[in-house]
């Protein structure tokens, strides 16, 4: 059976975007957050591009990808992303998108199929896990989805790409898990150069 697992690049300081919602200065946080990936063969593969390196890090990237059955995320990374996306975005799975504004499923090139949830996060997650059979279901974003799975203990698992960055604003990743402890155990680290992954398991 699959897992449920968050995965995101976040600068030292605790951030996972720039300092505002606007698309412009969202991605500039979020352009030196990935600097990391988009020379890897992992990660160059699925936007139709030839090449790229192949080192540990680019075995991480492989991994997450080949594991992957659905995505889960919210509304506004859905926003800001379907422009540069494209009409063949890279995920090549089904997306559930966290929302309140209802719509029909939008079918892309690849496989891609982004559906729109209104009944709420665990109503998406039911729905992803459905897509995504044996394999992973891959949480993307943003902050407060995540959040909300952990509050609701629906997820199992985060992996974090720390950058060796301090971005001083944007939006934290943490910033509102609730008033109770949320205990991790972290289960893997490798560090290369310009990033560490860390690998925690949710305690049961």
């Amino acid at each position: 059976m699959g897992k449920v697992i968050a995965e995101m690049s976040m600068s030292l300081d605790g951030f996972i975007t720039g300092p505002t919602d606007s698309a412009e200065s969202l991605f500039a946080g979020v352009d030196r957050l990935h600097q990391w990936i988009y020379g890897l063969a992992s990660w160059r593969a699925p936007h139709g591009l030839e090449g790229g390196e192949t080192n540990a890090d680019d075995e991480i990237m492989a991994e997450s990808w080949q594991n992957t059955g659905a995505i889960l995320m919210g509304h506004r990374m859905f926003e800001h992303g379907e422009e540069p996306w494209g009409d063949n975005p890279p995920f090549h799975v089904p997306v559930f998108v966290v929302t309140h504004h209802a719509r029909e499923p939008l079918v892309k090139a690849g496989g891609t199929t982004f559906f729109f949830v209104t009944d709420g996060v665990a109503s998406a997650m039911e729905q992803a896990k459905a897509a995504a059979g044996d394999k992973d279901v891959s949480v993307a974003g943003g902050a407060n989805v995540i959040q909300q799975l952990l509050r609701a203990g629906l997820l199992d698992e985060i992996q974090l790409h720390l950058i060796p960055v301090l971005l001083g604003t944007g939006t934290r990743l943490f910033e509102d898990t609730g008033s109770d402890p949320i205990e991790l155990e972290c289960t893997r680290v490798v560090a290369s150069a310009n990033v560490t992954h860390l690998r925690f398991r949710a305690a049961t």
